[in-house]
C-alpha cells in the first residue's frame, strides 16, 4: 500500500503543468459553491440553539376588521403597547419581554468623550436572560410593575469603551435622554447572527448602542423606531394616543419552561384575547401566532430564495469545472499508458493500477480542496467588504472546510472515474512494441 501511495504521489507531480491546471480547475468550481453555501449555512443558523424551540415570537390579530394586516389572512408581526404592557405583567411564561427600537442623545461628562447619537432598545429586563446575553460587567434589571421604571441602563462593550475607557462601570451615571442613568450592567461582544429578535432594519444589522427599561419610553415619550403600522386614522393628538391606540411597535417574546407549555401559553392568548374582545378590541376573529426561533427565522424568509438560486448555479459551474478537469485528467493518464502498461507487463494487477490511480484522483481533490478554500476566503471576505453587516459571521468553521474538502475529493474521483476505466482497458501489448 505504501509502495502504491508513493507512486501515485509522485506520479501526481510528475506532469506539473496538468496537475496545476487540474487542480485550479477543481478548485474554482469548488470556491463558487463552497461561498454561496456558507452564505446558506450561516445565514440559517440556530443564533440561539440550547434552547430556540422555546423562545416564542408572539403575533396577535388587532388589525382592521375589514382588512388583513398581511395577506391573505396572517395578524401584524408587532404588537401594540397596550398588549405589550398587558402580557409581560400577566407573567405567564418563564421569560417576557417586549422591546422597541430608540433613538436619543446620550451626552457623557467625560472630557474624552464626546455626545453622540445612541440606537437604544427599550425594553424588560428579561430580555436578557432569556436571550442568554452575555455581561462583561454587573448584570440587567429586574422586570418592573407597569407605569414603573427606574433609570437604569445597560451598554454594550463599544459603548463602555467610548465612554468609560473599557473599565467596569457598573454604578457610574451617564446623563442621556435629557436624565442621568446609572449604568447596571455592560454587554461582552454579542452580535446575534441573524438578529432574531428584531430584523426589522435587516436580519444581519449591529445590535443597539445601548438597553433601558421599557416604561421609560412612555416617561419620556421617546421616538418610535422600527416599523409603526396603524389602521385606525383617529389617534389624537398627544403620544398617549398612541399607546391606547391599536397601532404596531413593539416586538413581543415569551420563553416558556418545555415544549409541553407552548399549548398552555396557547391557551393564555386565547384566552387574552377573548378577554379584550368583552372590551371592544380585536374585531377580527382569534388569530394568534406563536413561532419559535427557527420558524420566525423560515417566516420572515432570511435566507432569500435568490442565495438557493445561486447555489443551484454554482453546482452546475462545479459540473462544468468536473467535465473540463476529467478532460485533463484523461490526457494525464495518457501520458502515464506506456509506465502502466510497463508496469502491467511485469506483473501489477488491474486493481493495482485502479488504487494508485485513485489516489492519485485524491490528491489532485485534496489539493484543489486546499485552493478551493483559500479562494473562498477572498470571495467571503469580498461579500463582507460589499456588505459590512454580514462581517460578524461570514467564517469557515469546521462543518465548512469539512463540506469543502468533501466535495473537492469527491468532485475529483468523479472527473477520474472514466478515464481510469479507459486506462485499465487499454492492451498492454500495444504500448510495448
Amino acid at each position: 500500500m505504501n509502495y502504491t501511495f508513493e507512486l501515485a504521489y509522485k506520479n501526481t507531480f510528475k506532469h506539473a503543468n496538468l496537475t496545476a491546471l487540474i487542480v485550479l480547475t477543481i478548485s474554482l468550481g469548488i470556491a463558487a459553491c463552497v461561498i454561496t453555501y456558507a452564505l446558506i449555512y450561516l445565514m440559517s443558523a440556530d443564533p440561539l440553539p440550547t434552547k430556540s424551540a422555546r423562545v416564542l415570537h408572539v403575533q396577535l390579530d388587532n388589525w382592521d376588521p375589514n382588512k388583513a394586516a398581511i395577506e391573505p389572512n396572517l395578524p401584524p408581526e408587532q404588537v401594540t403597547w397596550q398588549d405589550a404592557t398587558n402580557i409581560v405583567a400577566a407573567k405567564q411564561a418563564k421569560y417576557q419581554a417586549a422591546s422597541a427600537i430608540i433613538w436619543g442623545m446620550v451626552t457623557p461628562t467625560g472630557k474624552n468623550a464626546a455626545p453622540f447619537l445612541g440606537v437604544m432598545r427599550a425594553t424588560h429586563g428579561e430580555f436578557f436572560p432569556m436571550f442568554n446575553v452575555p455581561f462583561l460587567y454587573g448584570q440587567g434589571w429586574q422586570n418592573a410593575e407597569p407605569n414603573e421604571a427606574k433609570y437604569v441602563t445597560v451598554l454594550t462593550k463599544e459603548v463602555n469603551e467610548r465612554v468609560f475607557a473599557g473599565e467596569n462601570s457598573v454604578g457610574k451615571t451617564l446623563p442621556m435622554l435629557g436624565k442621568i442613568f446609572t449604568v447596571v450592567g455592560v454587554l461582552d461582544d454579542w452580535h446575534p447572527s441573524p438578529k432574531f429578535y428584531d430584523m426589522v432594519y435587516g436580519a444581519f444589522s449591529k445590535p443597539e448602542d445601548l438597553y433601558i427599561p421599557f416604561q421609560i419610553k412612555a416617561d419620556l415619550e421617546l421616538p418610535h423606531g422600527g416599523i409603526t403600522n396603524c389602521w385606525e386614522t383617529n389617534l389624537g393628538d398627544n403620544y398617549q394616543g398612541f399607546l391606547n391606540s391599536e397601532c404596531t411597535n413593539f416586538e413581543l417574546w415569551v420563553e416558556v419552561d418545555d415544549l409541553t407549555h407552548i399549548s398552555d401559553y396557547e391557551f393564555y392568548l386565547t384566552s387574552y384575547v377573548q378577554q379584550q374582545k368583552q372590551l371592544g378590541r380585536f374585531a377580527r376573529p382569534i388569530n394568534n401566532i406563536l413561532l419559535d426561533i427557527n420558524q420566525w427565522l423560515s417566516y420572515k424568509r432570511v435566507v432569500s430564495k435568490d442565495i438557493y438560486v445561486f447555489f443551484s448555479l454554482a453546482l452546475l459551474f462545479l459540473f462544468v469545472c468536473l467535465f473540463n478537469a476529467a478532460s485533463l485528467i484523461s490526457t494525464k493518464f495518457t501520458a502515464s499508458t506506456h509506465e502502466v502498461a510497463l508496469r502491467r507487463a511485469l506483473g501489477a494487477n488491474q486493481q493495482n493500477i485502479f488504487l494508485q490511480s485513485m489516489i492519485e484522483a485524491m490528491i489532485l481533490g485534496f489539493l484543489g480542496g486546499i485552493f478551493g478554500l483559500i479562494f473562498s476566503l477572498f470571495g467571503l471576505q469580498g461579500i463582507s467588504y460589499l456588505y459590512p453587516n454580514f462581517r460578524t459571521f461570514l467564517t469557515l468553521d469546521l462543518t465548512l472546510i469539512s463540506f469543502a474538502f468533501g466535495l473537492s475529493i469527491l468532485s475529483s474521483l468523479m472527473s477520474a472515474l472514466g478515464p481510469i476505466w479507459f486506462l485499465n482497458r487499454t492492451p498492454i501489448a500495444k504500448h510495448l512494441t
